[in-house]
């Protein structure tokens, strides 16, 4: 069944023909067009539903197309593609009009989302009956400013589509969707899992996304972080304690296992977590049981443990500093979340994220940042992880109030600094040719699938090889 009429106007021929092949495939009727000016006529004339369209192009360019729709009163929604050094052009383009934009680079089933987006709204329009000169568009608005839950589909939105978002987790990094795809795997079971990375990376993010994504989602959610609560009491803050069990104790006080009966109780930094507690942790881990301080009462409970720490436990316990059997019944389900310098692509979807919200809790006016300023944060490792980014936003949001952030705004180790060259590593001969070569030949698979986000025919490509050699070397090396 026909879903839609859609046209695709891109100079770039591979993304061009892929997007068409694509999005047919997906039950639409697809006219690709590498010549905007021919476009330009073919919409006029064809009826269709939406436009997708790059906005940097020869001739004719997507704005222009933008305002072609508007001024023609066509009943077609605009859909613009852009890089991130282009969101001016994103932003004018959505002022003129356009129903949507995407972010390159993209996946393709973002781009679906969005169109599936577009034609619902044509279509929900489409069943009203629209008065006479008012254009798709100027009732979409109208029927936006109705629905408040409409209405805040604003600009970033379009660029962090559900697929590729837990809450407030953002990212559409291949290192992320691993994540994403993991918490998708995990969220609706009883497994315990450990959550690890540096500090900043958002391990509470992603304790709460497995939380609110499976089927406990009703009842509490109980966050401890074991590293800011001194050790003398923070046995009690997790088993609580009976009436007179120690001076001072003049009531019964639950602890957070009990009060995330039914739910899941997170223990950040439990790598900080004393030795003789990590006993009675394994012990509820083991039967789901404890007693509080000066009670003989056995309380079962039914909760779900969620662990992080931004140390390597394995380390710990090598040093008898965690015991073995407590970091194996943790570890069950690990996710590892990287560090915002592996997943650079983010940095733009963050750093506008950061801007919308910022801009609305301080009451400011910042449009963006150039595309100078975008390069050097681009560049920046941030050894604060995504907390340091979003402090920064924030910082240079409340100092500068309106316009735009350009380079000279900026701190400036973030544009001067200068990068070190990491001295070459030593090879270690004794490991064995065939396992030096599987990880130098993983590595650069990883690479190649990163650059080309995920998409394995381009990642052969790259590399020169078969789409099913690759597939056959992925298998082999564990990367399937």
């Amino acid at each position: 069944m026909e879903k839609g009429r859609v046209i695709i106007v891109e100079d770039e021929e591979n993304i061009l023909s892929m997007l068409a092949e694509f999005l047919s495939a997906n039950g639409y009727v697809v006219d690709p067009f590498i010549d905007s000016r021919k476009a330009l006529s073919a919409l006029k004339n064809n009826g269709y539903h939406v436009l997708i369209t790059d906005l940097m192009m020869p001739k004719v360019d997507g704005l222009q197309l933008i305002n072609f729709i508007q001024k023609e009163y066509l009943d077609t929604l605009g859909i613009v593609m852009t890089g991130y050094g282009s969101m001016e052009s994103a932003i004018s383009a959505m002022r003129c009009g356009a129903f949507d934009y995407i972010l390159k680079p993209f996946k393709f089933e973002e781009v679906l989302a969005t169109v599936d987006s577009a034609i619902y709204y044509f279509n929900l329009v489409k069943s009203d009956n629209i008065p006479k000169g008012l254009t798709l568009k100027a009732n979409l608005l109208r029927r936006y400013s109705e629905n408040k839950m409409v209405r805040e589909n604003t600009i970033l939105r379009s660029a962090l589509k559900d697929k590729y978002k837990f809450e407030n987790i953002i990212g559409v990094s291949f290192p992320m969707q691993k994540v994403f795809e993991m918490i998708e795997r995990v969220a609706d079971t009883n497994a315990t899992v450990l959550i690890t990375g540096e500090s900043g990376v958002g391990k509470e993010l992603v304790a709460r996304a497995i939380h609110y994504n499976s089927s406990k989602r009703d009842n509490p959610l109980v966050v401890v972080n074991c590293g800011a609560i001194p050790e003398t009491l923070l046995e009690s803050e997790l088993f609580g304690y009976e009436k007179g069990a120690f001076t001072g104790a003049v009531n019964t006080r639950l602890g957070r296992f009990e009060l995330a009966g039914g739910g899941s109780i997170f223990l950040d930094e439990i790598g900080d977590m004393s030795f003789n507690l990590q006993v009675k942790l394994l012990r509820v881990l083991q039967e789901k049981s404890f007693e509080r301080i000066g009670g003989s009462k056995t309380i079962k409970v039914d909760i779900r443990i969620i662990a992080a720490t931004n140390r390597r436990l394995e380390e710990l316990v090598s040093e008898n500093k965690f015991r073995e059997d407590l970091y194996y019944r943790l570890n069950v389900v690990p996710i590892q979340i990287p560090p915002l310098r592996e997943r650079r692509q983010d940095i733009p979807l963050l750093i506008n994220f950061f801007l919308e919200q910022s801009n609305r809790i301080n009451c400011a006016a910042i449009e963006g940042f150039s595309e100078e300023a975008m390069k050097a944060l681009m560049e920046y490792d941030f050894p604060g992880n995504v907390r340091e980014l979003q402090n920064f936003v924030e910082r240079m949001v409340v100092l500068k109030r309106e316009g735009h952030i350009d380079i000279e705004d900026l701190p400036e180790k973030l544009y001067s600094h200068e990068k070190e060259e990491a001295p070459p590593s030593e090879i270690d001969i004794d490991r064995g040719y065939d396992t030096l070569v599987s990880e130098f030949e993983k590595t650069l698979i990883m690479k190649a699938l990163t650059e080309t986000q995920g998409v394995k025919s381009k990642a052969a490509q790259a590399l020169n090889i078969n789409r099913t050699t690759l597939i056959e070397k992925m298998k082999r090396l564990g990367l399937d």
